[in-house]
């Protein structure tokens, strides 16, 4: 039986608003290499669409209990099925928070196996405020309160400034560098850290 080539994984990591799915898009409708685009926003948002939007609660549940009840387990589906899409011989592009430890430890070891570009979506938190402000579908003040665990990871096989660069410029250097064949080696150079706790302040992106 002849094994195929495992799908890439493009991982993008950058606070909400840092233009991660702007670049997907980007990056999905060029021609030259074929993506799937898994986002963690739609990835949610359509599970519970299509369990339970015929379901009418008989009291109201505070956010933060959802988010305890509901957002480990769907995470870890969301990584797994991006993992059967690389298995499946699938380019996909990853577009998430990676804002807890217990999350980014996940990342390590779901994806270690596969083929993983790690890319850092790159924007100042002045400029993250202000398209907050403008775009009018977010929290003010979610990417702020994300900042300073997102960026905290140092390592990666590329970075996009995104206030430095349009999302068809970022697309183009992520391009670039897949067809430059160098070595995906971020993910072998990072290690695990401790997750306890992690979850109390975890949010959508």
């Amino acid at each position: 039986m002849i094994r195929l080539k495992q799908g890439t994984i493009v991982l993008l990591n950058g606070t909400s608003s840092s233009g991660k799915t702007s670049i997907s898009n980007e990056l999905v409708n060029q021609k030259e290499i074929l993506f799937h685009h898994l986002s963690i926003d739609d990835f949610i948002k359509d599970y519970f669409n299509n369990k339970f939007s015929d379901i009418e609660p008989t009291r109201e549940v505070d956010e933060q209990v959802i988010v305890q009840i509901t957002f480990n387990p769907l995470v870890s589906l969301y990584y797994s099925t991006i993992k059967l899409f690389s298995e499946m011989g699938l380019n996909v592009i990853v577009d998430t928070v990676i804002e807890n430890d217990k999350w980014f430890n996940e990342c390590l070891d779901v994806f270690s196996g596969q083929p993983t570009l790690f890319i850092g979506v790159m924007c100042s938190k002045e400029e993250l405020i202000r398209r907050e402000q403008t775009r009018g579908d977010r929290n003010i003040g979610l990417a702020a309160s994300q900042f300073s665990k997102v960026y905290s990871i140092d390592e990666y096989d590329l970075e996009v400034n995104t206030e430095e660069m349009n999302p068809s410029e970022c697309a183009d250097k992520i391009l670039s560098f897949m067809k430059s064949n160098k070595d995906y080696s971020a993910f072998k150079k990072l290690s695990k850290r401790d997750s306890s706790g992690s979850l109390e302040d975890a949010s959508i992106g």
